[in-house]
């Protein structure tokens, strides 16, 4: 009975020491590692986007490993987050201050941005329109040359910043300002 009890604790330790190593898992060696942006406002307000950046691999990415037509999570891994101390106009829209899920939809002429209310999920599945906070059209223009990494950045614009996403040779941008 002694032997059973310490081998059941044994076996409990090393799950237990599996778990712990698992949640202190180096996301910096996924094959998509996390991203972050952030974009400073007056006041020491700030928008901050917290994403995971896939890479090309030689892969078409646009209307091949992200399909036109269906929604993307804007990135990899877990939903890429969006969350905002200011209330803000995105591409012309309020957005009140708080934390939301980006995901785009993009066809050959057009990109969607998608800010979704729903918040804490894994990147997919597309939580679905009734989770939609807003639906935003963004410029889409083409890169000069191919972006291995998906990457999304701020370029600082008058009080706000232009949001921009990157990959392959696509860029889709969306202006935002604080209210």
């Amino acid at each position: 009975m002694r032997k059973l009890l310490i081998f059941t604790s044994a076996i409990a330790l090393v799950a237990a020491a599996a778990l712990v190593a698992k949640a202190q898992e180096d996301k910096s060696k996924r094959p998509s590692p996390p991203a972050s942006t952030k974009c400073e406002l007056a006041g020491g307000k700030s928008i901050t986007i917290d994403y995971s950046s896939p890479r090309m691999h030689g892969r078409k990415i646009f209307g091949g490993l992200v399909p036109y037509g269906e929604v993307w999570r804007a990135g990899a891994n877990e939903a890429t987050t969006f969350v905002t101390t200011e209330n803000l106009k995105v591409g012309g829209k309020e957005v009140p201050a708080g934390s939301y899920t980006l995901f785009v939809l993009p066809t050959a002429e057009s990109w969607t941005l998608i800010i979704s209310k729903k918040t804490g999920e894994w990147g997919i599945p597309y939580p679905g329109e009734k989770e939609d906070f807003l639906r935003l059209p963004m410029k889409l223009s083409s890169l000069p040359s191919e972006v291995e990494d998906f990457t999304i950045s701020f370029d600082k614009m008058g009080k706000g910043c232009a949001l921009k996403m990157e990959w392959e040779k696509t860029r889709a941008t969306i202006a935002i300002e604080p209210m």
